[in-house]
């Protein structure tokens, strides 16, 4: 299999296996004119298996959403063929419209246009929680 270099893009790495069509999604990637590629279930020394998204074009990116949705995600960004920035992600500390309360008496479950906004209450477990209600994210 042959996937061209980018020569300006973001490369999207040790993404976990299976989890690069949810990332496609989240990130709207369908929606874009230029190539992207998927690559599911590549050899990793670090991880056994990998995926890994190639984005032939330079757009701009929810950090904190990916790094909610796969912590050990390395971004690269690609300009005329060169790494000119490498970010390896981690839990965010807080996430906005990413996850939903499920509590029906929560002011964002009752009240419209009131962001979700869930904080990172346990690092070491990933668990959030609702700013408004406390409410634990599933």
């Amino acid at each position: 299999m042959i996937i061209g270099a980018i020569k300006n893009g973001i490369v999207l790495d040790h993404i976990t296996a299976g989890r690069s069509m949810e990332i496609y999604d989240v990130l709207h990637l369908g929606e874009l004119e230029c190539t992207v590629a998927i690559i599911k279930n590549a050899d990793s020394v670090k991880k056994g298996k990998k995926d890994i998204l190639k984005i032939f074009e330079v757009i701009d990116l929810d950090l904190d959403v990916l790094g909610y949705i796969d912590p050990g995600i390395t971004v690269n960004i690609i300009q005329d063929g060169k790494v000119v920035s490498r970010k390896h992600l981690e839990l965010p500390d807080r996430v906005t419209n990413v996850i939903k309360c499920k509590n029906p008496r929560c002011i964002t479950s009752t009240e419209q246009g009131i962001d979700q906004v869930f904080k990172l209450t346990n690092r070491e477990k990933a668990i959030y929680r609702c700013m408004y209600c406390e409410s634990k994210a599933k």
